[in-house]
């Protein structure tokens, strides 16, 4: 049966990526409603939604995925017809220092949000990350029938959560399907992540604090990209299917904070090496090839003139 995105459900709705795929959503003309459940904890913020959250076709929910009832009522009432499940603390480096966050959204949201949608009968969409792979050396790329060796608290959540919907899968025969991103960029990122955080050190003249020799390799997909995948995935995705999600756009810690800096007119001497965080993998490299072929998706954006115009956004919005 189609899967149906007339009003879809999206968790985790106020944050970087999940506003960007609010914006997607409300852009179909088959989208009748987009309801948006976050808990709005440091990392969201009702004001990166279209119109503050006021857009007509918009309904906002303060809500935590692993409140059950809340969750059973807001999918009968609003009628929802699937969901896409962004839900999740994200920051490593907070994993390190407070895991229990991460195991209570991450693990224990995901799991009761998988439950509701299949007494429910609701499709699911898990958006997970290509960190649940581990590091590789290049090379070599990460496919979705690579093995799982998370390296943090944060990337250990996410395993589990992917564990869990793939055995709601097999166990229960649900409709879930789980995406695989690399690393985003886009503007509305929160500035506890790496571009924000260097553009606001470097507009502030102060250090820019790269970790270890800032040679980690990540691959850079604009939001948007994400979101446009992460929709095809929920349309077109085959049942417990995994797709890698990627923009085959590979660049260095280093490079990228070296570009941040041109972009600003700052100087490289700002730039501070500082000891390295534990676990700390030196490249991720997903094959997005599976999701080109099966879902017709495809990076679009364009690294050097998407980048230049994120880094300017996010300069206006960090003053």
């Amino acid at each position: 049966m189609p899967r149906d995105l007339t009003r879809p459900l999206v968790t985790g709705g106020a944050g970087f990526i999940g506003s960007a795929l609010v914006r997607l959503l409300l852009a179909r003309p088959e989208v009748e409603r987009v309801v948006v459940l976050d808990k709005l904890t440091y990392a969201g913020s009702i004001g990166r939604l279209p119109e503050g959250g006021k857009h007509p076709r918009l309904t906002f929910l303060r809500g935590d995925v692993a409140d059950r009832e809340t969750l059973v009522h807001l999918l009968d009432f609003h009628g929802i017809t699937g969901v896409l499940h962004l839900a999740a603390e994200s920051h490593v480096d907070r994993s390190i220092e407070r895991p229990d966050d991460f195991i209570a959204t991450n693990i224990v949201g995901t799991a009761c949000l998988l439950d509701v949608c299949r007494h429910a009968g609701i499709p699911l969409l898990h958006c997970s990350t290509d960190e649940v792979y581990g590091s590789i050396e290049a090379p070599g790329v990460f496919t979705e029938e690579s093995p799982l060796r998370p390296s943090s608290p944060y990337s250990a959540s996410k395993t589990s959560a992917d564990l869990l919907c793939l055995a709601a899968a097999t166990t229960y025969g649900q409709d879930v399907v789980i995406t695989r991103s690399s690393n985003n960029y886009g503007p509305r990122q929160h500035p506890e992540k790496l571009i924000p955080r260097m553009i606001q050190c470097a507009l502030r003249d102060e250090p820019l604090p790269v970790y270890g020799s800032g040679l980690q390799v990540r691959d850079w997909m604009h939001a948007d990209d994400h979101g446009s995948g992460l929709i095809a995935a929920y349309l077109k995705g085959a049942p417990a299917g995994v797709y890698n999600l990627g923009a085959r756009c590979e660049r260095t810690n280093l490079d990228l904070v070296r570009s941040i800096l041109s972009i600003l007119g700052k100087p490289e001497s700002l730039i501070r090496h500082v000891t390295d965080r534990p676990g700390h993998d030196l490249r991720y490299a997903v094959d997005p090839s599976k999701a080109e072929h099966e879902l017709g998706w495809r990076a679009r954006a364009d690294f050097e003139r998407d980048f230049t115009a994120t880094v300017h956004q996010l300069a206006r919005e960090l003053v």
